[in-house]
């Protein structure tokens, strides 16, 4: 048996995805019971809920759920969420729900939580407070109730977060996530003008060689992932720019890594040089207005602000917008008036 794992850790996607060769001398087997023989530690449960989701795939189709395999059959498997590497104990911390059933969990996260813990942040994560949210609480079958992470966004960045309740969910989800039919957009002001209304950015994301913590864009299509962003202006305050970001893939760091390539970097993103005066006048008068701007809005100036999907059990398009939080809403009004001063003298 020949295997390949691709394991897939981004911003906005969290799988593990297996393609396996059938060995010639394979005897014909229910494909659930051959891979869970095949994959270490994975449950039959979750590979039966993949396949349900579409997430199996024989010699290219869907497999059904009898599928006897052959000998050469070519498999190809997604696997939503690997496991945690760290437990997840429950914590008393706040956050806002936006819709809540049955199968679906969205959620309007704050700036400054984590989604889920890691090195550097072993508490204090979403994954610990939904621990706590859902502690005592039974599905309609009697099982605890688990939410599992579909995507992710950064700590400091604001906005809609979308999560499964069971496992099906999750493996629906996540295909959505694959194939990019999930609905993304966001909003950052980022310095600088532009001379278009729109446009498409297109570039690998890798680790910068220089800097692990950064992503850096590379014009070799051997380095890195692939990595689309369309933008269109929202707003134009001379100095910085309201834009609206629409993912067509989900890398790590995309908008804030793209942005900068192309010259406009987010407000105050100190991990992509964000958080100096890129733009503007010499006053001092200006460095204190920028500086009360940093002070306002301690982070990158990024919202999560719409969010839309198929739901996995009613297939109804569901469609979410988020209002800012109030550190963002402030410097973006800020700027709106200082650019509406500008214009009037």
């Amino acid at each position: 048996m020949e295997e390949n794992l691709e394991l897939q850790n981004e911003e906005n996607e969290l799988y593990e995805h297996h393609h396996i060769t059938v060995d010639k001398g394979q005897e014909m087997v229910r494909i659930d019971k051959y891979l869970q023989m095949r994959l270490e530690g994975i449950s039959r449960t979750k590979i039966q809920a993949a396949t349900k989701a579409q997430c199996v795939l024989v010699n290219g189709r869907p497999a059904k759920a009898n599928y006897r395999i052959k000998p050469l059959d070519e498999i190809s498997i997604l696997l939503p969420e690997p496991p945690h590497e760290f437990e997840i104990l429950p914590e008393n911390i706040p956050f806002t729900i936006v819709y809540e059933d049955d199968d679906v969990l969205v959620i309007d996260k704050q700036p400054g939580l984590v989604v889920h813990p890691g090195h550097g942040n072993y508490t204090g994560t979403l994954l610990n407070a939904l621990a706590y949210y859902y502690q005592d609480k039974t599905d309609k079958s009697g099982q605890p109730v688990q939410a599992y992470l579909c995507h992710r966004i950064d700590k400091d960045t604001s906005g809609l977060l979308l999560l499964a309740k069971n496992e099906e969910s999750q493996a629906y989800l996540a295909k959505q996530f694959f194939d990019h039919t999930i609905e993304r957009k966001y909003n950052a002001l980022v310095w600088g003008d532009f001379d278009e209304g729109s446009g498409t950015i297109v570039g690998n994301l890798a680790r910068s060689q220089k800097d692990r913590r950064v992503m850096a864009v590379y014009d070799d299509p051997e380095v890195g992932k692939h990595a689309v962003t369309h933008w269109r202006v929202k707003e134009r305050f001379g100095y910085v720019t309201l834009v609206e970001c629409v993912l067509e893939t989900g890398r790590t760091h995309q908008i804030r890594a793209h942005m900068r390539h192309i010259g406009h970097p987010l407000f105050n993103d100190a991990t992509y040089g964000g958080d100096q005066i890129l733009k503007g006048t010499t006053f001092s008068k200006y460095k204190q207005y920028v500086m009360n701007c940093f002070e306002l809005l301690p982070r990158q100036a990024l919202h999560a602000l719409v969010l839309g999907f198929e739901h996995p059990t009613t297939h109804q398009h569901m469609h979410f917008e988020s209002p800012y939080p109030a550190d963002m809403a402030a410097v973006v009004d800020k700027w709106r008036r200082y650019s509406q001063n500008s214009q009037s003298l």
